[in-house]
């Protein structure tokens, strides 16, 4: 799985299952994405730290934070 993250609210993310490679992307209405540091230019995210990132929690120190209160 390969993370992007451009301004801090917008996340790319590629994923490829052995079959196709897939795009999602993702953008918070508020705030900005947790990235971790980068020594020699490549990071390892758990499980949990990669679904806190996806919903825009900060993985250091996870706390609830502000929800929209409807879709669309």
């Amino acid at each position: 799985m390969h993370y992007e993250t451009s301004c801090g609210s917008l996340i790319k993310c590629l994923w490829h299952d052995g079959l196709g490679l897939s795009l999602y992307a993702k953008r918070l209405d508020r705030g900005r994405f947790i990235w971790p540091a980068a020594s020699e230019g490549v990071i390892s995210l758990t499980a949990s730290q990669a679904s806190c990132l996806l919903e825009g929690v900060d993985w250091r120190n996870p706390q609830q934070t502000w929800r929209p209160k409807s879709a669309g």
